[in-house]
């Protein structure tokens, strides 16, 4: 006989296998959580698994995220409530059959109209965030044309003219090699720079399959496509320097190389923008094209 049902024969052993059966599912889900949690910091949890945003766009898709979230626990809650006060009020207490019903029209014309008035406020806001997100000024303070080839991008800045090149100030760099520490290459990858609290638009276009444009803290990607133009603008709103953040790369399964087709990306303060890129004009007229 087992520890368990021994003590079941004694009133003690009865109250303690209560307790035991009790707190046993709770501490393991407390354990659980405390694992699963024991990586994340407030601001992750407080995202929900986002990056920090480095744009005005991506703080919106934030907020939406989370919106979404606070929905969906809100549903969940009312769900798991009716749920459990269904099972401890209508818990079975006798043999006898309770009173049977076919319908009840109040609740059936509830139950179809609230998920609509869900969905639509979900939709309203959705495409109201998507349509800010997704939209272009007039005038941007600065434009970047990208393309992208098996397996390396090119950035050129046409508001910065440069002899001999009608796509102005160009920038160009090597695939990645694949290797790490010093043998690595990261140094030469392509290198997009571009001012923090302007506006940026990217005009994107492949020269050959479909690629994807994905700059992580944007919390955005967008198709690069042939012979089909796509365009995204953003506005920094931080800086970007160094860490895992400043490197790009393509999410589209493109090739042998795929996962060799990044390149660097620096957010810089609008001066050392304007510093830069004067640097590279005179650069590269100097050399008669791109560097």
């Amino acid at each position: 006989m087992s520890p368990i049902h021994r003590a079941e024969r004694h009133p003690r052993g009865r109250v303690r296998s209560r307790l035991v059966r009790r707190w046993l599912p709770r501490a393991a889900l407390s354990v659980a959580l405390v694992t699963l949690t024991a990586g994340c910091n407030s601001t992750t949890v407080e995202r929900l698994g986002l990056r920090n945003p480095l744009t005005s766009q991506a703080k919106l898709i934030v907020t939406l995220w989370q919106g979404s979230w606070i929905a969906a626990l809100a549903v969940g809650a009312v769900v798991w409530g009716g749920i459990l006060w269904a099972v401890v009020v209508y818990r079975k207490r006798s043999d006898k059959i309770p009173h049977q019903v076919r319908y009840n029209l109040p609740i059936e014309i509830m139950y179809t109209v609230i998920p609509f008035i869900m969905v639509g406020i979900l939709f309203y806001f959705t495409a109201r965030d998507e349509n800010k997100i997704t939209a272009l000024s007039a005038h941007p303070d600065v434009i970047v044309d990208v393309t992208g080839f098996q397996w390396s991008w090119e950035f050129q800045y046409p508001q910065y003219p440069v002899k001999n090149s009608p796509a102005g100030v160009t920038e160009v760099g090597q695939m990645w090699n694949g290797a790490q520490g010093s043998a690595s290459n990261e140094k030469q990858l392509p290198l997009l720079e571009i001012p923090a609290y302007e506006s940026v638009r990217f005009n994107l276009r492949s020269n050959d399959v479909v690629h994807s444009f994905w700059i992580l803290p944007f919390d955005f990607k967008r198709d690069v496509l042939p012979d089909h133009p796509n365009h995204f603008e953003v506005t920094p709103t931080a800086t970007l320097y160094s860490g895992p953040d400043t490197y790009g790369r393509c999410s589209e399964l493109c090739g042998l190389y795929h996962s060799r087709m990044l390149f660097r990306i620096k957010i810089v303060t609008p001066a050392q923008f304007k510093a830069w890129v004067t640097a590279q004009q005179k650069l590269q007229n100097a050399s008669g094209g791109a560097q």
